[in-house]
């Protein structure tokens, strides 16, 4: 099942408290995951950043709240105990526990109308929307829809731009991500092909180490497999053992199936790969806002 979001966890950590009893946090999130039937898989699921799960993510949240409204205190770093405030909550026997049920206590209004907290408390998600989102998955979700956009523009101001200047972006691209030496060598390597696009043998490393045979198409039409098979037969006679083909456009499934089964070792970049390469990278793209995200260090505040 679907992770539940912050609000519908915070009456099940308030319960699994409900003994008094000091709990650490591990065993706690095992606890409700158990009661509300989650998988390893369900658990396992990322926040879009890779850096914390869904689920250990939405439950901090929920215990901040439960604690900015008095239910819920950190006896210690990642140790939590129910107050008497949090007791007579759960003597009322909730069916659930929301933000709205949280604003009759008054820390949780001095909280939540805070100018610190502004934007730190996510507003109500519209009916029939995705289930409440954290702040941090807010966040994630915004800056995935701008990367999308950013890609799909890079996309389409590639297939704007002119052969020759085609030409520099994949150089640009291939010396930025450490592949054949300089700028000047790689442009030496890499020739104009007859086709709109470039052709030629760079340097894997700095050094040289290894070869990779490089072709890149400014093609609209889908790339199959005849294409690539013809790319395959030119690492042999370039005797390299590596390759790297790329298009603005794509590849065919033929395509693509073909490269796992032979010997060499060939890398398919399509028209949206190559927009994501150059956004990471930094090509074509400059940096308008960063914003980082910090949190308490608990070490900080052991006292031995």
């Amino acid at each position: 099942m679907p992770v539940p979001d912050y609000e519908t966890l915070m009456l099940p950590l308030l319960r699994a408290l409900a003994d008094g009893a000091e709990h650490p946090v591990g065993p706690l999130r095992n606890t409700i995951a158990s009661e509300l039937k989650l998988t390893d898989q369900d658990r396992a699921e990322l926040l879009p950043s890779g850096k914390q799960s869904v689920f250990d993510n939405r439950l901090g949240w929920a215990k901040t709240y439960l604690d900015k409204a008095g239910l819920v205190s950190s006896v210690r770093r990642g140790v939590y105990r129910i107050t008497d405030q949090g007791r007579a909550a759960l003597a009322e026997k909730p069916e659930s526990l929301s933000k709205k049920y949280l604003e009759r206590f008054e820390s949780f209004r001095a909280f939540a109308n805070s100018s610190d907290a502004v934007d730190a408390v996510p507003a109500p998600e519209p009916a029939g929307a995705i289930p409440l989102q954290t702040p941090e998955e807010a966040l994630d979700r915004a800056y995935k829809e701008i990367r999308r956009k950013v890609e799909a523009d890079l996309l389409e101001a590639v297939g704007k731009a002119s052969a020759t200047f085609f030409e520099k972006l994949v150089v640009d691209l291939l010396v930025k991500m450490g592949y054949g030496g300089t700028v000047e060598d790689a442009g030496r390597a890499l020739g104009r092909s007859h086709d709109g696009g470039l052709d030629g043998i760079i340097k894997e490393d700095h050094l040289g180490l290894d070869a990779i045979y490089v072709q890149a198409k400014r093609w609209q039409n889908t790339v199959g497999r005849p294409d690539v098979q013809a790319f395959a037969g030119s690492l042999e006679g370039e005797r390299a053992r590596k390759g790297v083909f790329i298009t603005t456009s794509s590849y065919s499934n033929e395509a693509r199936e073909y490269v796992k089964k032979i010997d060499k070792k060939i890398v398919l970049i399509d028209g949206r790969q190559l927009a994501t390469l150059m956004a990471d990278f930094g090509i074509g793209v400059n940096t308008v806002n960063t914003y980082e995200i910090v949190r308490v260090d608990g070490d900080y505040f052991t006292e031995e």
